[in-house]
């Protein structure tokens, strides 16, 4: 089973675990994560986006600051913004939140219900499936030469068969290492595959 598979697999439990929705981010750098997964309300999603609530949510504090897992009612940290009471507007009412990992690779998930506070077992489980999700997304540091020149000529916006000609192999051939280098960095497309690469200088 490859990592993306299993890491799937724990967001799908995740899922299950958040009636009103998750909010992932793993192995925070510089500010952002290399990975990244939300089902929260649409709605909730673009509020919180546009008014840029990631650098004042109390909850993303308690994160960087403290390691373990917390209900969002036991977070005591101030909430100028009222972040806290805009999320219970769009059903998230009560929440967990789980930190884990060194915070220069920090990951921190937000869990929410509607309807009651989550329980001890619930917490429990939940902590578990994020440190297994931290775990299985430890980003790579290092890539094949083969997979940086593939990954190389579609940065520098060469085409596929462009980029096979100019490496001397078939489109199928390059296709399969822009796969590898897919799964080896934990990315969904070629272009988050670029981002990753640059983000560990690897391009």
């Amino acid at each position: 089973m490859s990592d993306t598979t299993e890491l799937n697999r724990q967001f799908a439990q995740l899922r299950a675990m958040s009636p009103a929705g998750y909010s992932a981010g793993l192995h925070i750098r510089f500010a952002a994560p290399i990975v990244s997964e939300a089902n929260y309300d649409p709605k909730w999603l673009e509020h919180y986006a546009v008014n840029a609530y990631a650098l004042r949510d109390p909850m993303i504090a308690w994160g960087l600051s403290c390691e373990g897992a917390i209900r969002w009612s036991e977070i005591e940290l101030p909430d100028p913004f009222n972040i806290w009471r805009q999320a219970a507007d769009f059903g998230l009412n009560f929440g967990v939140a789980v930190s884990c990992g060194p915070v220069q690779s920090r990951s921190i998930v937000g869990c929410a219900r509607s309807d009651r506070e989550f329980t001890d077992q619930e917490v429990s489980k939940i902590a578990k499936i994020v440190r297994t999700l931290h775990e299985i997304s430890e980003p790579q540091t290092d890539l094949t030469q083969a997979q940086i020149q593939a990954l190389r000529c579609i940065a520098g916006g060469d085409r596929h068969a462009a980029a096979a000609a100019k490496l001397g192999i078939s489109e199928s051939a390059l296709k399969a290492r822009l796969v590898s280098a897919r799964e080896r960095l934990m990315a969904r497309t070629t272009s988050e595959a670029i981002q990753k690469a640059k983000e560990i200088k690897l391009l």
